[in-house]
């Protein structure tokens, strides 16, 4: 099978509004045909981000607690309800072209999505699902990886470029230091866990970007190309 070559870079820490700047002008010029497709591998510090839906009062903490806590919030431009990023999760931004076969079924860009993170939880035993109301992977009754995306529509070729992406619970103990502070995605009902908690292992956020790049390339149809060169 003939597969297009994606850059996947990981970066340690990277500030929201940087990352957020990065994907913008890769999709300008993915659109332009000056870029390759590429896979951005993350962890943020302390970071809310507010999706489309615009939901104010699923932030719980006050403008003095946010301080204290060094949480900056962010309103974006992706789909979806308010969020966490921060230490300790994965943070997966592709930024993808989809032509005019793929572009009919966004719906489905969505699920594949989902699949790499089922797929490499499968890998340690772990049985990931969806739920048929909500985007994202869960554990039973627990969110462990949440999905918000964009489709920016292509203004100098046929079809869209994606941004934003997936976040991924993999360090213990992530659930209590941001999510606390929300209502995760809209959703009051259910929790979130992470890939420690569900699996009693230790994993650094870098072992997993490593390891989920297969699955995505094998769920794309991509040959991923490490790169050296960082966005910091």
């Amino acid at each position: 099978m003939n597969r297009r070559p994606l850059d996947v870079t990981y970066t340690n820490r990277m500030e929201y509004a940087h990352a957020w700047d990065v994907q913008k002008e890769i999709v300008g010029k993915l659109d332009a045909g000056e870029a390759r497709e590429t896979l951005m591998l993350l962890q943020h510090p302390p970071t809310y981000t507010i999706g489309s839906q615009r939901h104010p009062e699923h932030l719980l903490f006050t403008p003095e607690q946010l301080k204290e806590k060094g949480i900056s919030v962010f309103q974006i431009d992706r789909g979806g309800d308010i969020t966490y990023h921060g230490p300790g999760q994965l943070v997966g931004y592709p930024l993808l072209v989809l032509g005019n076969r793929e572009a009919l079924n966004l719906h489905g860009y969505l699920r594949s999505l989902e699949e790499v993170i089922i797929q490499l939880l499968a890998s340690y035993g772990i049985e990931g699902s969806r739920k048929p109301e909500y985007t994202g992977v869960w554990i039973g009754n627990l969110k462990i990886a949440a999905i918000g995306v964009k489709f920016n529509k292509c203004k100098q070729r046929r079809g869209f470029v994606t941004s934003h992406g997936f976040a991924f619970n993999i360090k213990s103990g992530i659930q209590h230091e941001g999510f606390e502070g929300i209502v995760p995605c809209g959703i009051q009902e259910y929790g979130v866990t992470s890939l420690e908690d569900c699996t009693q292992q230790s994993f650094s956020v870098e072992q997993i970007a490593r390891e989920i790049v297969p699955y995505f390339e094998q769920q794309f149809s991509f040959a991923a190309q490490w790169q050296t060169h960082s966005f910091q």
